[in-house]
């Protein structure tokens, strides 16, 4: 099984999706993820505005901040390695991934 981790730029809360005008790209994705969780794949995410250590911590994070700063974020990590900076993932793309990831499985977002 995959582990997907997910380093968000800083947000009103965990998923970004308060607030009065929430992005329907943000509502799609945590769809994605918490669908491929009920799955069984192993999802992380982390918000830079509410556990910035997470960020600190991780090597491959903190070398792309050091070097693109947070316009970088997101961060999409498939097993450890990056996969995707500086948007979140379309509709084929998650796609793909949900087929990846769990065998097959369609999975709708």
């Amino acid at each position: 099984m995959k582990t997907i981790q997910v380093y968000d730029p800083p947000m009103c809360c965990s998923t970004g999706l308060c607030g009065t005008e929430v992005d329907p790209a943000l509502v799609n994705f945590a769809t994605f993820l918490t669908t491929l969780s009920q799955k069984g794949v192993q999802v992380e995410r982390f918000n830079l505005g509410q556990q910035p250590m997470a960020f600190v911590r991780n090597p491959a994070v903190k070398a792309v901040l050091d070097s693109d700063g947070v316009d970088a974020l997101p961060l999409i990590f498939i097993d450890g390695a990056l996969h995707l900076k500086g948007r979140y993932l379309t509709d084929a793309e998650r796609t793909a991934l949900a087929e990846a990831s769990v065998g097959g499985s369609t999975l709708s977002s």
